[in-house]
């Protein structure tokens, strides 16, 4: 005789199988708002000399996050709206 567990188990598989659509896989959600942001990110980077901390498409522009080191005090971080 077959466990409740095992019974539990199967009507979830079966239920998300038949109800619940594949989620989209993340990385290629992610590739797409880098290969958007590519180039403001590397015309920030050029302008400031910092280090990219992130890039994120925001309507027709993009939100493009630095890091830039200062003479001798801690490094700050530079957020800068950039078109697309």
């Amino acid at each position: 005789m077959a466990s409740f567990t095992s019974i539990a188990a199967a009507a979830l598989v079966l239920a998300g199988s038949s109800v619940l659509p594949a989620p989209a896989p993340m990385s290629t959600l992610v590739a797409r708002a880098n290969s958007d942001c590519s180039e403001a990110a590397e015309e920030v980077v050029a302008k400031t000399g910092g280090q990219l901390l992130s890039a994120q498409p925001s309507g027709d522009s993009c939100i493009i996050t630095v890091l830039v080191q200062g003479n001798g005090q801690r490094p700050r971080k530079v957020t800068m709206k950039v078109p697309m």
